[in-house]
């Protein structure tokens, strides 16, 4: 860890405050960003004198700063992932004919930040602005999937971290754990009746220059409707390649 560079430091800790739901110990901070204790002290207190993180020292713990929500607004008000996936997603629609949608992760959901509706298609739960959880939607799982196993464990801790909508889906790390291994392994994220029961959909990651998972593109489907699975996959996948393409990343196999 000694060679990599102070900004790459930097903003894995901004990268996995972001993705937690409340203020985090020094030390979890520490071990879930593989840096010394006293390396990652220096450079949270950098970072709180530049107003991107903040000190709760009742609680002894580091959550972001308002520099953090500057930033994270700024970047709302560009939208440059919805500008770059829009017409990708309008085509993926035309080519298989069912509703698509992009989504990024926010804790321990998923955002949907684009939906492209099929004409004809009924609309979905997976609406614009619309969160769900992550661990029971195909989006979510393909996101979660390309991410280190020490973020997937820091996010979900324990039970009382998977959320229950129908009855199905993991609800426990080993469950999820055994979800994501699958996923990885068939190059896919899949969900069946777990966020709408009667409807099912296929996911693939869409990775920056980082090969970070920045967001899920997903298509939608009735389960009664006549579908060839692979069509919808390979179509899905082209999409996502595409999107981490035109970010600098390299496509997931």
């Amino acid at each position: 860890m000694g060679q990599v560079p102070a900004a790459t430091r930097t903003l894995r800790v901004l990268r996995f405050l972001a993705t937690q739901p409340d203020p985090v110990s020094l030390d979890r901070l520490a071990s879930a960003v593989g840096l010394p204790r006293s390396t990652a002290y220096h450079l949270v207190t950098a970072m709180i004198e530049e107003g991107f993180v903040v000190h709760l020292p009742d609680e002894h713990r580091y959550g972001l700063g308002v520099a953090a929500f500057e930033v994270g607004s700024g970047y709302a008000r560009q939208a440059p992932l919805q500008r770059i996936a829009r017409r990708s997603l309008a085509g993926l629609v035309d080519a298989v004919g069912h509703s698509a949608h992009l989504a990024v992760l926010h804790g321990r959901d998923v955002l949907y930040v684009l939906e492209e509706r099929a004409p004809g298609r009924p609309p979905l739960v997976s609406d614009v602005g619309v969160r769900l959880p992550a661990h029971l939607t195909a989006s979510g799982r393909a996101i979660l999937a390309a991410l280190p196993a020490a973020q997937v464990r820091a996010l979900y801790p324990d039970r009382s971290a998977f959320v229950d909508r129908h009855g199905t889906g993991p609800a426990t790390l080993s469950a999820l754990r055994s979800e994501l291994a699958e996923t990885r392994q068939r190059g896919y994220a899949a969900e069946l009746g777990e966020v709408t029961p009667g409807f099912a959909s296929v996911a693939v990651a869409v990775v920056d220059h980082n090969q970070h998972p920045v967001a899920g593109v997903a298509v939608t489907y009735d389960v009664h409707d006549p579908v060839d699975r692979d069509v919808l996959v390979a179509a899905t996948s082209r999409t996502a390649a595409s999107l981490t393409t035109r970010l600098g990343g390299h496509p997931v196999t």
